[in-house]
């Protein structure tokens, strides 16, 4: 298992590691001078020279690129001096002559537009779109098992087309559409008697409370954000039951006169339930990286908003920090995943 565990924690490393190549190359090559974006289009030419040496902007392309990696790597080699330290909050390991080798926690440069760290506008909106996806998840799976499992109990009938054609829409919809269609209907339409609004974040500002929790700002984003998986955990919710209930010892447990409800929830449901946690553990990951349109439509403060709005703005560090962020989630969420699955069947170890 430790031998399986550490051979996928590589794969991991050299997804991660053509990620930080695809994105260096990609925002390298778009148009637009870093420095100036930093400081505005009045600058000096010394303040510009000033910001290009900082950022390594006036070394060659492969250098640029090695300092990148050093400066998202855990384990780095940087200057031994003070200015540094507080730039980079690093514990020494070693130290040679100017140099040190230091750990630290990944550095994602600073924002063009704000200069603040990157990491620090990460930390502020990831829990709110962290919350979302939590959310929009829970929903689904909830709503989606209890359709799923009408639907199979009620095959062919009224109960059974309509959940059908539901999932169908809400596969074939994309995320921008739809949340354009609720944000209207309940948020603007049917806002009186709703009580929800077309935007809002999860904090809003009130000028004598000062931030306060609105957790009504989150349900249209919720909704809209898992819509398609729970129309997927419809879909295999309800195939999955439809191969349980077909199986002998669910006649059999008819034959001993067990009630319906009995047969289904404490019997057929348990073990239909298997395609169903496989779904929801990939698309978490998914519903992270779906929330970037869905909080811009929303105005919902989270990673996706600030993403897109940082790439309007061209702000690249933090539209790169973010992408690199999203990737890792990716990554360690598959890590996690197929480790529980060998452990649960050591055959996947084999294949």
């Amino acid at each position: 298992m430790i031998g399986y565990a550490l051979k996928k924690l590589m794969y991991g490393l050299l997804v991660m590691a053509g990620v930080v190549l695809v994105v260096f190359v990609l925002f390298n090559i778009l148009p637009g001078d870093p420095a100036r974006m930093t400081m505005g289009q009045r600058a000096d030419v010394q303040s510009l020279e000033a910001v290009r040496k900082e950022f390594g902007l006036d070394r060659s392309k492969p250098v640029q690129f090695v300092l990148y990696v050093n400066d998202l790597s855990p384990v780095s080699v940087l200057d031994n001096d003070t200015a540094t330290q507080q730039k980079y909050h690093y514990a020494k390991l070693m130290t040679f002559g100017k140099k040190a080798v230091v750990i630290k926690w990944p550095y994602l440069r600073s924002s063009y537009q704000t200069r603040r760290d990157v990491t620090e506008i990460l930390a502020e909106t990831v829990p709110n779109t962290f919350i979302l996806a939590l959310t929009a998840m829970i929903f689904a799976t909830l709503i989606g098992v209890f359709l799923g499992v009408l639907s199979a109990v009620y095959k062919d009938s009224w109960i059974d087309k309509s959940a059908n054609a539901f999932a169908i829409l809400g596969i074939s919809a994309p995320s921008f559409f739809a949340g354009i269609i609720i944000a209207w209907l309940f948020g603007f339409v049917l806002s009186n008697y709703t009580g929800l609004k077309m935007s809002g974040s999860l904090y809003s500002y009130d000028p004598f409370n000062g931030e306060v929790l609105t957790l009504r700002n989150l349900w249209l984003p919720m909704i809209t954000l898992g819509l398609r998986p729970l129309a997927i955990i419809v879909q295999l919710t309800r195939s999955a039951m439809l191969d349980v209930l077909a199986q002998d010892y669910i006649r059999t447990a008819r034959a001993k006169g067990l009630s319906r409800n009995t047969i289904i929830y404490k019997h057929a449901l348990k073990n239909a339930m298997n395609p169903v946690i496989t779904a929801i553990s990939g698309w978490f990951a998914s519903l992270l990286a779906g929330s970037f349109f869905v909080e811009y439509i929303f105005g919902y403060n989270g990673l996706g908003r600030t993403t897109v709005t940082a790439l309007e703005m061209s702000d690249f560090p933090v539209v790169m920090g973010s992408i690199l962020f999203i990737a890792f989630v990716f990554v360690v969420i598959n890590i996690l995943v197929d480790i529980l699955y060998a452990y649960i069947d050591p055959r996947v170890k084999l294949a």
